[in-house]
């Protein structure tokens, strides 16, 4: 990382946004994230891929704040800004420490973090001089710039993006956020360049590579389908792919009637057909009615 973290915070371009807003004098820009990390949960979360929380459970880290914003956003609860709890780098990187050694988990899992990254950096660096040996996840909207991702090379073992949109008329309806397939795309490509190769241990977790995740949403699966086929076509089974349909409606969206309802059976099927059609076998896939609040945890500053 070069400069300090008050350089960063001066004038903020971590994200494409590039709202250049100065988080030093008290002024939130487009994630509504102040200068000091904030956090609503650190906690053991049993609900991410099998090769990530297993039995033992991912040391999630929950940021307050996002860069991307999505209308639908299932942890909204959060990404506002206003819920959370402010730490210091200090008290984060002791977060990490206890996570792995108190609550045994199989990793540090930092969840939506692309606003706190030179917070986050100086935190893993002292945390691994004191020990911190678990890998390390960056759980990830995919609204990211090189640059910020170029900073967390050396420090990130596994890369958990999602891809939500190759359609840039979805992703300024439902994020603001046109850019979006390009952004995705070239912030991909940085964190297969920084991790490869996946890598499993004995016990079936993952301790390096890169899961890219999509979210069905209810009425566009063509959409998907676009997703699906450029993830394989670019990386083939060098990367996983968590194919979900946990979309669950948070809000009433009277502009988007499709975004009123849970994904329907017949459209995960078509998804996962697709899928296999076209060679993709290096996949997570879902089983049953899996849209439910359980997905959701409570981010009441538990462990923060």
């Amino acid at each position: 990382m070069t400069g300090s973290v008050e350089s960063y915070m001066r004038r903020c371009t971590l994200c494409p946004r590039n709202c250049g807003a100065d988080r030093m004098a008290g002024r939130m820009g487009y994630c509504g994230a102040p200068a000091r990390i904030t956090a609503a949960r650190a906690a053991l979360h049993m609900w991410e891929e099998p090769c990530i929380s297993g039995e033992k459970g991912s040391g999630a880290v929950f940021f307050s704040g996002c860069s991307l914003g999505c209308v639908y956003c299932q942890n909204y609860r959060i990404s506002g800004g206003s819920l959370g709890k402010e730490i210091s780098e200090e008290q984060l990187c002791e977060i990490f420490l206890r996570l792995q050694d108190e609550d045994g988990a199989a990793n540090i899992n930092l969840v939506t973090a692309g606003h706190y990254v030179p917070q986050i950096c100086l935190a893993l660096e002292r945390a691994r001089s004191r020990g911190l040996s678990i890998p390390v996840v960056y759980n990830s909207s995919g609204y990211e710039k090189p640059q910020t991702l170029q900073m967390l090379d050396g420090l990130v073992d596994i890369y958990l993006p999602d891809f939500k949109y190759m359609d840039g008329g979805l992703a300024k309806a439902f994020s603001k956020a046109p850019d979006y397939p390009e952004r995705a795309m070239e912030a991909l490509a940085c964190m297969v360049r920084q991790a490869p190769v996946c890598r499993f241990d004995a016990d079936g977790y993952m301790t390096a590579g890169v899961i890219v995740r999509h979210l069905i949403l209810p009425g566009h699966v063509k959409n998907s389908k676009a997703v699906l086929s450029y993830l394989y076509e670019t990386y083939g089974d060098s990367i996983y792919i968590s194919i979900m349909n946990q979309y669950t409606p948070v809000a009433d969206f009277p502009d988007h009637p499709e975004l009123n309802r849970k994904v329907t059976e017949r459209e995960y099927e078509r998804v996962l057909d697709y899928a296999l059609s076209i060679g993709i076998e290096n996949a997570f896939i879902q089983e049953g009615d899996t849209a439910s609040e359980s997905f959701i945890p409570p981010f009441d500053c538990q462990g923060v």
